[in-house]
């Protein structure tokens, strides 16, 4: 490759604030894998968040990128799979596989689509250091002719369109907005935009804990949810803890670690890894990400509750990891079931995509 920003490149990151701040543009924040796309002719790489390459994964995002962008560009923006009306992540995960014939398979099967959000090189010119007003229009212009499943994310400088588009959105799957400085310059791996996510709360059952890699403390809770039949299903952990509260939650947890054999409800995760009963989910299955890293954990009897904040729901469980609020010794662990969450209203993504790019 000849180009005037060579990979690879860290993408320009977000902080999180409350509220939308008036800063000129407010654009949907897509839920999928970040992605710095660099395409000179015929060539064409697909650089992660982690600057790790994901070309191999979206062959046919490769096709689709040749055949919808100009011959020599640099594009920030995000990988998505889109099922029905709304983003699919967990079926996006499935496409990190190691066997060629495998992702050969899931890209005829399960075909991802591209949002484009940011321009850092056009032809010859490097626009790292050009504002984000130009950059904006130049990627507008740039895709001007782009079809699925190449797109460009809609953007508006009227915060009551995206007061609007943070309430309505979510319901298609994405997980908030994103406000970026008109004159901001690009800044890899630096927080210079500003990301707004929703916020919630659920009551959750800690059925479990994960060790931490530094040593006998707790590195995360794993909390469960009753469905309407009475099984506990695994829905994500609560993880980030000073060290010193690390250590004290040890202590809290320690009268709960005396679990009758045979009695826990996540016990038999690793039969059911080779046997998996429908539409269970475990605490234990092998990360997509990391086949090596330890998901082994410490069971505790199901009779805690913690209250937790959320984002959103991914399927079944949460999206992200939930943040510790406080312990809830007035609920039992019956009443934590998925009934008490909040459910978006659906929201055709199609209307997403449809929604004007200024």
């Amino acid at each position: 490759m000849d180009l005037p920003v060579m990979p690879p490149v860290s993408p320009m990151l977000a902080k999180s604030v409350k509220d939308i701040p008036d800063v000129g543009h407010v654009e949907p924040k897509w839920d999928g894998f970040r992605t710095i796309v660099f395409r000179d002719g015929d060539e064409v790489e697909l650089g992660s968040r982690n600057e790790r390459p994901m070309t191999r994964y979206f062959p046919e995002l490769v096709e689709a990128i040749k055949a919808n962008t100009p011959d020599k560009c640099v594009l920030d923006g995000e990988i998505v799979l889109i099922t029905g009306d709304r983003l699919d992540f967990d079926a996006l995960q499935q496409r990190i596989h190691p066997a060629a014939s495998r992702v050969k398979l899931l890209s005829e099967s399960t075909p991802a689509s591209f949002v484009a959000f940011d321009l850092l090189a056009l032809g010859t010119d490097d626009h790292l250091g050009t504002p984000f007003a130009r950059r904006r229009a130049l990627l507008t212009e740039a895709l001007g002719p782009a079809s699925a499943p190449v797109y460009v994310t809609p953007g508006t400088a009227d915060l009551d369109v995206a007061r609007q588009w943070f309430e309505q959105f979510e319901g298609a799957g994405l997980d908030g907005v994103v406000a970026k400085p008109v004159d901001g310059l690009y800044q890899p791996d630096k927080r210079a935009m500003y990301k707004i996510k929703h916020e919630r709360t659920a009551d959750c059952v800690v059925a479990g804990f994960r060790w931490h890699k530094s040593g006998p403390i707790v590195g995360s809770l794993l909390l469960g949810l009753y469905d309407d039949e009475g099984r506990l299903h695994h829905v994500g952990v609560s993880a980030s803890f000073p060290m010193a509260r690390r250590a004290s939650l040890l202590e809290e947890l320690a009268p709960y670690r005396d679990v009758p054999e045979g009695s826990h409800p996540w016990g038999a995760w690793a039969d059911a890894q080779l046997n998996p009963e429908p539409g269970q989910r475990m605490p234990g299955a092998v990360s997509r990400w990391n086949a090596k890293k330890d998901l082994s954990f410490v069971p505790l009897r199901a009779e805690l509750v913690v209250e937790v904040a959320y984002d959103h729901m991914e399927g079944d469980r949460f999206r992200h990891t939930a943040q510790f609020r406080r312990w809830r010794p007035d609920r039992t662990p019956d009443s934590c079931t998925y009934a008490q969450l909040d459910r978006p209203l659906t929201y055709d993504l199609a209307d997403v995509l449809r929604s004007k790019a200024e």
